[in-house]
């Protein structure tokens, strides 16, 4: 039956392969489960809740791209993402964590007909390819401060802003200590580095009095806290209109990024350089993206991780299948990912940081109308504490500089629709 569905040697694959494949993916993005609920716990939200919510999104994005897709990525609410619904809809801006599921919610019916009318692939089409890329980088400093301070490694400071943390106890020790240990890990090429790196540190953290174990197995935490927790009265004004367009913004480039970079890796990309069965893999995410709004969690995205199965021979759909039964499996060991600290993830999210730099490579720096939108984009989104602001400045540093430069014909229509569009939320807004 899978041999059938899945076409596994027209892929030049094997059930063993894709099996292996699975778990190696599900390894390598495993921590998610620890971190996300950690940072929307922050908004107020239930905990145990959370974990569950993370969960079953991660199982029906990964399920949907399996069955639908038939590609070998698996699919958890996005690094990035979180962290946007988290510390800046919330408590930047003050809205109530209902009112960003809302936001989450619209964004993934918006998809949904963005996918009929192929009009996703146009707006990415529109965007440069070195803003594309800043983004990606600009996320990952986010992730990487919010991980710092997090842990306490990095503290306020009246005077000058911020400044070093007490490093030499509690969480801020922990969490260096996780550091070293989970970049060791990845130095020595250890499957599963991730997973493996946040376990050790808690149990790092055990005698140092920072983890509290309550248990190995149990059921799942009931996820009524947050199931279908939407607030529809504000659906109709201005900052949920600029919440979801945002949200809508940054999952579009996060999944399409993902997927051009896992493909390309795995020279799965066609002979016109096109994602195969990409409008399917569309359609899974914003199905993902729905099922967390229900459940409670923020929007559901491609992992780069997919591409640690993939460099173990997974090309089909059966390694997301597989990869979506660890995580159903995942939910009977709740206790032990809810006992995990913030000391113990905030190395994840420091070294998730520096793998989302690695298309800095691709942006021609040399070139100025280029690398100052670029520097713009990425250096705005830690230092603004906001994923929005940072794009929002980049396309319109990107539109000015090469309007300056007499550079008009650079600038696609949409592109400066775009600006528009932001600077009119500058004035209004902002």
């Amino acid at each position: 039956m899978f041999e059938k569905y899945f076409q596994l040697k027209e892929n030049g694959t094997t059930m063993r392969t894709e099996i292996l494949a699975g778990i190696t993916t599900f390894l390598t993005m495993a921590y998610i489960l620890a971190v996300n609920p950690n940072i929307l716990a922050a908004t107020g939200m239930d905990k145990g809740a959370l974990f569950t919510a993370t969960a079953v999104a991660s199982i029906v994005g990964t399920l949907a791209m399996s069955l639908l897709a038939k590609l070998p990525f698996a699919q958890a609410p996005g690094m990035g993402m979180n962290a946007f619904f988290a510390f800046t809809v919330c408590l930047a801006m003050g809205y109530s964590w209902q009112f960003a599921l809302t936001a989450i919610l619209c964004e993934g019916l918006i998809f949904l007909v963005m996918n009929i009318f192929n009009v996703r692939a146009a707006i990415v089409d529109a965007i440069p390819s070195t803003l594309k890329n800043a983004i990606s980088v600009g996320i990952g400093l986010f992730i990487a401060f919010i991980g710092l301070q997090s842990a306490g490694i990095v503290v306020n400071d009246d005077a000058t802003l911020l400044k070093i943390g007490d490093i030499t106890t509690g969480t801020a020790l922990l969490a260096l200590i996780g550091l070293v240990i989970t970049s060791v890990l990845l130095i020595k090429k250890v499957k599963g580095s991730l997973l493996l790196g946040i376990i050790i540190t808690a149990i790092v953290g055990i005698p140092m009095g920072i983890t509290q174990f309550t248990g190995f197995m149990d059921t799942p935490p009931s996820p009524a806290p947050l199931f279908f927790k939407f607030d529809f009265s504000q659906i109709f004004t201005w900052d949920m209109l600029i919440v979801v367009f945002t949200f809508l913004f940054v999952d579009v480039f996060d999944t399409v990024g993902t997927l051009i970079g896992v493909c390309s890796k795995a020279n799965m990309l066609d002979e016109n350089g096109q994602i195969p069965n990409v409008k399917k893999a569309f359609y899974a995410d914003a199905i993902g993206t729905l099922s967390g709004a229900v459940f409670g969690t923020s929007a559901v995205t491609t992992y780069v991780e997919s591409a640690s199965g993939v460099s173990e021979g997974g090309r089909t759909g059966m390694t997301s299948l597989v990869t979506a039964g660890c995580f159903a499996l995942a939910l009977l060991f709740a206790p032990i990912f809810l006992s995990i600290p913030a000391a113990a993830t905030a190395p994840i999210l420091i070294l998730v940081g520096l793998m989302m730099f690695d298309p800095i490579k691709d942006i021609d720096l040399e070139d100025f109308s280029e690398s100052i939108p670029a520097f713009v984009c990425i250096i705005a989104m830690p230092l603004m504490y906001s994923i929005a602001q940072g794009i929002s400045l980049g396309l319109l540093a990107y539109v000015l500089m090469n309007m300056i430069s007499g550079k008009f014909k650079k600038v696609s229509i949409a592109m400066y629709i775009l600006s528009i569009l932001f600077v009119l939320n500058y004035i209004f807004i902002n």
